[in-house]
C-alpha cells in the first residue's frame, strides 16, 4: 500500500519535518513491513511558461516541428527558444518547462542543446515526461488542468510533484490497512499524534427511491452475497473536466493511473477510505438494481473489453436488461461512465469476502477492488465512501446531489470478547498495567467494558481479524511496541528431543549422505502404470489413491513406491550431462487397502484438541503412509583414472549402502535371490531382517530403463524404512571387542544350483555357534569339477573367542557343525 505523505498528513499530524524514513519507522513499530519510497524523482528548475510565438517548420523525415518564444519569467530568463514536437497548444497557452539543470524521471537531465537547426533552451513537458501518466502526444496545457498560474511559478510544487509516498506491505489479515483512514490510524497508534477519522461523518445526506435487491440463491458458507448496498445519485456532471492535478499526483504516488474526473473520484475514495466504489451512467441503466449469482449461458462484458462466460457461483450486479457487473470484481462496459455522462449512480456496497474471492481468482481478474473485498471492507463506511463520492463530483465536476438513491443495510453486531486480565501478561510474557491493556483496546477502536474478572471488548467494525482473546493480546503487544516482549530461549524438559523412529530415519538419511549418496526428494505423483509396475512385486494392477483435483492429469496417483521418482530425477540429471548417480529419497509412499474408502469428509473443532474418537477417524481417512529409503546407482562410482579402469555402479555397491543402512539402523539386513516385476530376473535379492522381508534390491529391466530414457545398467532398492526400524526396536547391541586372535578358515560346498546362497549362509551361522564371528560369501564357482545343476559356494569364515585364543580343531569343529547342518537342510557336500 502506497501512502502519500500529503494525503496522510490530511488525517494525521505528522510534523511537516518529517521523513519518509521517520514514516517508515513508526509503521514497521505496529508491524507493516517496509518496501519502498516511491516520488517522482525530479529536479529543478520546473517551470511554468507562456508561449509567444511558435513558426512550424516542416523536416526532410516527414515531421513538423515548432520553434517556439516561451516567457518563463524574468528569474529563470525571460523569453527562451525552445524547440517542440507536439502540435496540441497554440499562442497564449501556459505550459510546463523544464529548464537546463533539470532532471526527469529516468533520469534524464535536460540541457540547452542544438536540434533540428535551433538551440533548443529547454524542454515543454508533456505528462508521461513529469511521471503523471500515459500521455506523450502532446504537452501538457494547463487550462485543460484547470490550473491558472503566473509565469515563472515553480510547477513542482504546483502540480504535487514534490509530494513522496511510502510503500508498506499490508497482510491479508489486516485489510483495514490497504486505505489512508487504516494507515493513518496505525501512524497515530505509533506515535501518539492525533488521529481524524474520516470515517465519522454526521453529515451523511439520506437518500431512497432507488430500487435496489438482494437475491442471494447460492450463499457461500451460508453467507449472503451482500450485506450493505447503498446509492446515490448525481446529476449534471460535466464528464469532460479534467482531473486536478493534486489529485492526479497523489493516485500517481498510489499506484493508480488517472483515467477520468469521474473514475479517479471512485478511485480516489477507495485509497483514502478503503471502500471500493463504482460508478455507473444512470442513462444507461434499465431499471432497478438486483444482487444474485449468474444463471447458466449468460455472459458479461467486463470494463477490459473482454467478454466472459459466468459461473453459478459468480456474484452479479444486474439490471433488468441482464449482468451490467461482477460484484466487487469489475463493472460491465455497457454501464460504464463516459465522456457523455452526465448522470451518475454512485454505488459503495459490501460483499462476501469469499464469494469475491473466488470469483476474482476464477476469472483470473484480480482489482484493487476485490483486492480489498476479499481482505475485508468496513460495513459502516460504504454510507461515508457515498458521500464522499457525491461531495467530490459536485466540486470538481459541477454536478448536483440528488435525493434518488438507497440504503439496504443489515445491523452490524460485533460479538463481544471476554478478556480475563491476567491472560494478556501470562501469554505475552509482559506485565502489562490493566489501564494500558484497556487504553491500547481503545485506541485502536475496540469497545471496552469491566467484567468480573477482567473485561468484555468488542472489536471495531473495520477489524473483522480481532476474533478472539488470543488476537486480542497481539494486538496489545503489537501497539504496545514488541520490543518489549523478552526474548527468552525455553529450556526442554529432560527426555524430550526426537523420537526413536525420528532419530533411526535421519541416521540412515546422514548415513547414505556420508557414503557419497545425494538425497533428491520428489513429487508423490505417479501415473496408474508406474504404481502398478513399481509398487507391487508382480506388476498386476494394484490400488492406488487418486487425486480429486490433480496438478497434472497424466499423473494423478499418489505413490506406492519412491523408485519413480528416482527414476525421474536420474533422468533430469542425465539430460544435462551428469552420468554418474549415486541418489536416494527418504519418503512417505501410500498403500491403501483393497476395498477400503478413503478420504470422508471429517472436520475437527477450531480451537480445541479433537478427541480420541475423531483423531481416530481421521486416522481411517487416509491411508497407510508408511515411510520407505530408496536408492540409484548409474553410471561409475569410480571415474577412469590413469593405471585404473572406471568400476562401474552396481549391485555389489548397493548391497553396501544397503548394509550401511542396516547398521544405521541396528540391524543385520539379509540379501536372498528373489524377483520382482521392474527388474532383472537374474539380478534381484530380497532384503529381509530376522526373516521378515523388507525390501527388494536389483537390476532395472532393460526395456523398463529405457522407457524411462535411461541409458546403461541401472541398480535400485526399496526398503520399508518403519518396518526395518520398528524390528531394530529400542535394543542396544554392545560389541565386545576381544583381545584374543581370530582363527580363519573356509569352506567350499556343493549344492543344487537354484538354492539361494543367503539360506545357505543361515544354516552354517545356526550350526556354527557362538564362535562365528563373521562369514562371508567370497566365490559361485559353477563348471568343472561341480556336478550338472550343481554350484561351489565357498564361505569365508572367522572364529574368535572372548576368554581365550581358540585352537585349529575348535575352529574346525565349529565349521564341521555348520556343515552338518547344511548337510542335513539342504544336501550340502564339501568339495573336493
Amino acid at each position: 500500500m502506497r501512502v502519500p505523505l500529503s494525503w496522510l498528513r490530511e488525517f494525521v499530524e505528522v510534523p511537516q519535518d518529517a521523513t519518509p524514513d521517520d514514516v517508515f519507522a513508526a509503521l514497521v513499530s505496529v508491524g507493516f513491513e517496509e518496501e519502498e519510497i516511491v516520488s517522482f524523482d525530479l529536479t529543478g528548475p520546473i517551470v511554468v511558461g507562456k508561449v509567444l510565438e511558435f513558426v512550424e517548420e516542416p523536416q526532410s523525415n516527414g515531421k513538423t516541428i515548432r520553434w517556439c518564444q516561451v516567457d518563463v519569467g524574468e528569474a529563470h530568463g525571460g523569453v527562451r527558444g525552445i524547440v517542440c514536437g507536439a502540435s496540441n497548444f497554440v499562442p497564449g497557452d501556459t505550459v510546463v518547462v523544464t529548464l537546463p539543470g533539470a532532471v526527469l524521471p529516468g533520469p534524464f537531465p535536460i540541457a540547452a542543446r542544438k536540434t533540428y537547426g535551433h538551440v533548443s533552451d529547454g524542454m515543454i513537458a508533456s505528462a508521461k515526461e513529469l511521471g503523471l501518466g500515459d500521455e506523450h502526444s502532446g504537452i501538457i496545457r494547463l487550462v485543460e488542468w484547470g490550473v491558472d498560474a503566473e509565469v515563472g511559478t515553480d510547477a513542482i510544487a504546483l502540480l504535487g510533484l514534490d509530494d513522496v509516498a511510502v510503500d508498506v506491505n499490508v497482510t491479508p489479515d489486516r485489510g483495514y490497512a490497504l486505505s489512508i483512514r487504516g494507515l493513518a490510524r496505525e501512524y497515530a497508534l505509533s506515535t501518539g499524534a492525533r488521529f481524524t477519522d474520516p470515517g465519522l461523518r454526521e453529515d451523511v445526506a439520506a437518500a431512497s427511491g432507488f430500487p435496489v435487491t438482494v437475491r442471494d440463491d447460492v450463499p457461500i458458507r451460508g453467507n449472503v452475497g451482500a450485506t450493505e448496498f447503498v446509492t446515490r445519485v448525481v446529476r449534471g456532471v460535466d464528464a469532460t473536466r479534467p482531473t486536478p492535478p493534486w489529485m492526479v499526483a497523489r493516485l500517481t504516488l498510489a499506484g493508480i493511473r488517472s483515467i477520468s474526473l469521474l473514475v479517479d473520484i471512485t478511485n480516489y475514495v477507495m485509497i483514502e477510505l478503503g471502500q471500493p466504489i463504482h460508478g455507473y451512467d444512470l442513462a444507461t441503466l434499465t431499471g432497478g438494481i438486483t444482487v444474485r449469482r449468474a444463471a447458466e449461458g449468460e455472459t458479461l462484458v467486463t470494463l477490459d473489453g473482454q467478454e466472459r462466460a459466468l459461473f453459478a457461483e459468480d456474484l452479479l450486479i444486474a439490471d433488468e436488461s441482464g449482468p451490467i457487473g461482477l460484484a466487487g470484481v469489475m463493472g460491465g462496459a455497457a454501464t460504464e461512465m463516459s465522456a457523455s455522462t452526465t448522470d451518475v449512480l454512485v454505488e459503495a456496497a459490501t460483499f462476501d469476502a469469499v464469494s469475491i474471492a473466488r470469483t476474482a481468482r476464477r476469472h483470473k481478474l484480480p482489482s484493487e477492488a476485490s483486492r480489498r473485498f476479499e481482505r475485508g471492507v468496513d460495513p459502516l463506511i460504504a454510507p461515508v465512501a457515498a458521500q464522499r463520492v457525491v461531495d467530490l463530483m459536485v466540486e470538481l465536476a459541477g454536478g448536483t446531489a440528488d435525493a434518488l438513491g438507497s440504503s439496504l443495510g443489515a445491523v452490524v453486531e460485533r460479538e463481544a470478547i471476554a478478556l480475563p486480565a491476567a491472560f494478556v501478561p501470562g501469554l505475552i510474557g509482559v506485565d502489562y498495567a490493566a489501564d494500558r491493556i484497556r487504553e491500547t483496546l481503545e485506541l485502536i477502536g475496540c469497545t471496552v467494558e469491566d467484567a468480573a474478572d477482567g473485561w468484555t471488548v468488542t472489536p471495531p467494525s473495520w477489524r473483522p481479524d480481532l476474533t478472539d482473546k488470543w488476537t486480542l493480546a497481539e494486538e496489545v503487544a503489537r501497539v504496545d511496541d514488541v520490543d518489549k516482549v523478552p526474548s527468552i530461549l525455553p529450556t526442554p524438559p529432560s527426555g524430550r528431543g526426537y523420537t526413536p523412529a525420528q532419530q533411526g530415519r535421519r541416521r540412515v538419511a546422514n548415513t547414505l549422505a556420508a557414503i557419497g549418496f545425494v538425497e533428491t526428494p520428489s513429487f508423490p505423483f505417479v501415473s496408474a502404470t508406474q504404481n502398478d509396475l513399481h509398487g507391487s512385486a508382480t506388476g498386476e494392477p494394484v490400488p492406488g489413491i487418486r487425486l480429486a483435483n490433480a496438478l497434472d492429469q497424466t499423473t494423478p496417483f499418489l505413490r506406492r513406491s519412491l523408485i519413480p521418482g528416482l527414476l525421474q530425477t536420474a533422468h533430469r540429471n542425465l539430460s544435462r550431462g551428469t552420468t554418474d548417480l549415486a541418489l536416494f529419497e527418504v519418503g512417505s509412499v501410500f498403500l491403501p487397502e483393497a476395498g477400503v474408502v478413503y478420504g470422508t469428509d471429517v472436520n475437527p473443532p477450531r480451537a480445541q484438541k479433537p478427541s480420541d474418537e475423531m483423531l481416530a477417524q481421521i486416522e481411517a481417512s487416509v491411508p497407510p503412509q508408511p515411510r520407505h529409503v530408496a536408492l540409484l546407482l548409474a553410471g561409475n562410482v569410480s571415474p577412469k583414472q590413469p593405471g585404473r579402469a572406471a568400476e562401474a555402479a552396481g549391485l555389489e555397491v548397493a548391497l553396501d549402502a544397503i548394509r550401511a543402512i542396516g547398521v544405521a539402523a541396528g540391524v543385520t539386513i539379509d540379501v536372498a535371490q528373489g524377483a520382482r516385476a521392474a527388474l532383472h530376473p537374474g539380478r534381484t535379492g530380497v532384503l529381509s531382517v530376522d526373516g521378515a522381508e523388507v525390501g527388494y534390491v536389483g537390476e532395472l529391466l532393460p526395456r523398463v530403463a529405457a522407457d524411462a530414457d535411461l541409458p546403461g545398467r541401472v541398480t535400485v532398492a526399496e526398503l520399508d524404512l518403519d518396518r526395518v526400524l520398528s524390528l531394530a526396536g529400542e535394543r542396544v547391541v554392545v560389541a565386545s571387542l576381544s583381545t584374543y586372535p581370530a582363527a580363519t578358515q573356509d569352506v567350499s560346498l556343493v549344492v543344487d544350483a537354484a538354492l539361494p546362497a543367503a539360506e545357505l549362509r543361515a544354516a552354517l551361522v545356526e550350526g556354527a555357534g557362538p564362535l562365528l564371528e563373521s562369514i562371508r560369501l567370497v566365490d559361485d564357482y559353477r563348471g568343472e569339477g561341480v556336478p550338472a545343476g550343481s554350484k561351489s559356494l565357498t564361505f569365508a569364515l572367522r572364529f574368535r573367542a572372548d576368554d581365550r585364543t581358540l585352537t585349529a580343531a575348535e575352529a574346525t569343529e565349529a565349521k564341521l557343525a555348520g556343515v552338518a547342518v547344511a548337510e542335513d537342510r539342504f544336501g550340502a557336500k564339501i568339495r573336493d
